[in-house]
């Protein structure tokens, strides 16, 4: 029987950081939603907290953003995060002025109110992290001042005779030291919810839900070798075993060796899996193309098609499942009116073509990548499975610029196989959230023996992050560097240069196409 869990509410306001909020309240193992801020749920009744984020928006502008908080203030335990505490201040009797001293990065805290729940088992000089423009210079109707910096009075406040409570600090970047207790204080001791939510109740409620929804009914999955797609595969085989068929296309731009490496760990993992190598027919469609986006869409056509044709091999499938996470979810909610500053159309939500008339079971819809890993522990998924590296799912084929043939196709995984394998035995692999290398469409002048080369050059990346949305490139050690430089440029024939990306994310993007 599943079991309903508490809830809390987090209404964006476009904060760059509003998921983490999720990523960090789910850390105490207690369940997030995240909501636009004018797209408040009607079931309100079903959270049990509500946290408003951060906005890029300033309270005093045209462009202020005004949630209905009617059912919420006074009637439920409230946090409200930077512009959520500006915006309390300012509608409600206070002042929120342009700050005069630099409010961006680390501060501490030089005052705390004695006896107070929110600060319980956090002391003075505790670091936290501003990001704001703006300050309260004046509480609002009825707020006691709990906290302060050196350079601003106003840092939290809470509202007399309510379950309100309101900072101008992020207590969910790593940055605010004690953020992770904040939070446990105002969700655990004041609103008093339950820590219930945990990887085991989720594979268990999971699927229950999986066997009651598509009860005897046959499931097709397409897998793709990444964390996600392998996730949704394990917990759906545990709800409907031999009613999964799960079909792996090699698009010929896969890792080196990958396709037959992949599918006999899939097989050994007791997958009804069926690998289809459709190498020719995806370089095929990719002839003479050079443009990046139109790569992108020949790659996810054919894909279509192949898929297509295996799943109408297949007799009586009523159900397409597809690896879409938390993430995608809320960014495709956002991108249709939401706050979000960031709008980006997932191909996972919604995106399926017109024939191919199937019903959509989602497992993970509900949780963040790094909850994907951990429910994939708690499946007993090899750990170096679930520590692979993201890869692009047009994999080589946005790794190298320019149009797309075999040969260079050969190239690429020659250069790549060196790349990761040297990080796999220097020990930096998991260090890495993500590395690969891209073929460059420039050749250079080089010399071998005592010939002269003209040929292909080779940019190698290796980036450090937690969610991909922004990313430092990563401080190899220049040995190791310099052995896999040499031996790229002695084994790859058709290669004479190599050179080492450090641009990071934002400027640059962490692939080059």
């Amino acid at each position: 029987m599943r079991m309903q869990h508490d809830k809390v509410l987090i209404l964006d306001f476009g904060s760059q950081y509003t998921q983490l909020i999720g990523r960090r309240v789910r850390e105490l193992n207690i369940y997030s939603e995240i909501h636009p801020f004018n797209k408040i749920p009607k079931n309100i009744d079903d959270y049990k907290a509500v946290i408003l984020s951060g906005s890029p928006n300033s309270v005093r502008g045209e462009l202020a953003l005004h949630p209905d908080l009617s059912q919420i203030r006074g009637k439920k335990p409230m946090l409200a995060v930077c512009y959520g505490a500006q915006y309390l201040a300012h509608f409600s009797g206070g002042e929120v002025a342009p700050s005069n001293t630099r409010e961006y990065g680390r501060a501490n805290l030089s005052f705390i109110k004695s006896n107070e729940p929110f600060f319980a088992h956090i002391h003075t000089g505790s670091q936290v992290w501003m990001s704001h423009s703006d300050t309260i210079k004046v509480l609002p109707t009825n707020a006691v001042l709990i906290a302060s910096t050196h350079d601003v009075e106003n840092a939290a406040y809470r509202i007399d005779g309510e379950e309100t409570y309101a900072i101008q600090f992020h207590p969910e970047v790593y940055h605010t030291t004690d953020g992770k207790q904040v939070l446990e204080n105002f969700l655990v001791s004041i609103a008093g919810l339950y820590q219930d939510w945990t990887p085991q109740s989720f594979v268990e409620e999971t699927v229950e839900a999986i066997q009651e929804k598509v009860g005897n009914d046959k499931v097709v999955l397409g897998l793709s070798g990444g964390v996600d797609s392998t996730v949704a595969a394990v917990l759906l085989n545990k709800a409907i075993g031999k009613n999964l068929y799960c079909i792996f296309v090699n698009n010929g731009l896969l890792r080196k060796n990958e396709f037959k490496n992949v599918l006999n760990q899939y097989e050994g993992m007791g997958l009804n899996v069926k690998g289809v190598d459709a190498s020719d027919r995806f370089l095929e469609a990719l002839k003479g193309i050079e443009d990046p986006e139109k790569k992108r869409k020949a790659i996810g056509n054919a894909f279509i098609e192949v898929f297509d044709d295996e799943a109408h091999k297949l007799e009586d499938v009523k159900w397409l499942a597809q690896g879409t996470i938390y993430p995608d979810v809320i960014e495709s909610v956002s991108a249709t009116g939401g706050p979000s500053a960031t709008i980006k159309s997932h191909h996972n939500v919604g995106g399926l073509p017109d024939f191919m008339k199937l019903k959509i079971v989602e497992p993970l819809r509900a949780i963040f990548k790094d909850e994907v890993r951990r429910v994939g522990a708690t499946l007993g998924i090899d750990p170096e499975l679930l520590g692979r590296h993201p890869f692009p799912g047009p994999g080589l084929g946005i790794r190298i610029l320019g149009d797309i043939t075999a040969e260079k196709v050969r190239m690429l995984q020659e250069v790549d196989y060196i790349f990761i394998n040297g990080l796999k035995e220097w020990g930096l692999y998991d260090k890495v959230w993500q590395a690969g290398a891209m073929l460059l469409p420039v050749n250079s002048v080089g010399v071998m023996g005592d010939e002269r080369t003209y040929e292909k050059c080779v940019a190698l990346r290796a980036v450090e992050s937690t969610d991909g949305m922004t990313a430092d490139w990563v401080n190899l050690p220049y040995a190791f560097l310099q052995k896999t430089s040499n031996e790229i440029i002695n084994k790859v024939k058709g290669v004479n240069r190599v050179v080492y990306d450090i641009s990071s994310k934002p400027p640059a993007t962490i692939e080059w196409e």
